[in-house]
């Protein structure tokens, strides 16, 4: 269903509204995960990075750092894995590091619902069906995340946000927000086997 009309104006009014709630009531959480990466990680105590959302229009989306810069004796970023702090790996598995994306939904950037915005550097390896994604807007949590989130493939990933680009409603967002709480209580997903995170999106090979 496309997203438009007064739908979008209900999404959007619940959206920056559930977003003002949270930033108040999560305050004192926000501030000992920034003093926690301050010590821990030094500064700057906030990850930026430009996404692209909806229609793949970028905008810069913030969240906490959970990485120290590192780099091997050639002057390459160190893996994930061995970039990621004790810190960081326990405000991922809270989803804590995501907080900050408050600030992106109070902006317009980003929904409470949406498929997660991902790099910029995977849109030209998109294919046609995979690019619906940026059809509605990206959001904090969705539909991918509540079943699998890092633990299913990129592909899966990618057909279960198509699946809510064409399924997408009031009700179905209000589900997900609602399996969403269960699923960080539980820390479910939060990383694919082998990865702190997930691989590198390469694109999709195309079947003969």
């Amino acid at each position: 269903m496309n997203q438009s009309g007064w739908r979008l104006l209900v999404k959007t009014a619940v959206d920056r509204s559930a977003a003002l709630v949270g930033l108040a009531v999560a305050a004192p959480v926000l501030l000992g995960a920034a003093v926690a990466v301050r010590a821990t990680m030094g500064s700057p105590v906030l990850f930026r990075q430009k996404r692209p959302g909806r229609d793949e229009r970028t905008f810069e989306i913030v969240k906490f750092r959970t990485m120290r810069e590192a780099t091997d004796a050639e002057g390459n970023p160190l893996s994930d894995a061995e970039r990621l702090t004790a810190v960081g790996r326990w405000l991922r598995a809270t989803s804590i590091d995501e907080l900050p994306q408050l600030f992106n939904v109070l902006r317009g950037d980003l929904s409470l619902v949406g498929p997660r915005p991902l790099l910029v550097r995977y849109l030209p390896r998109y294919s046609p069906a995979q690019r619906r994604r940026h059809e509605v807007m990206p959001g904090v949590t969705g539909w991918a995340q509540i079943h699998g989130r890092n633990t299913i493939s990129w592909e899966e990933k990618f057909a279960l946000d198509v699946w809510y680009v064409e399924h997408w409603s009031l009700a179905l967002d209000a589900r997900i927000l609602i399996e969403t709480v269960g699923r960080v209580l539980r820390r479910d997903g939060v990383s694919s086997d082998g990865h702190a995170t997930m691989p590198e999106f390469q694109g999709t090979p195309v079947r003969t």
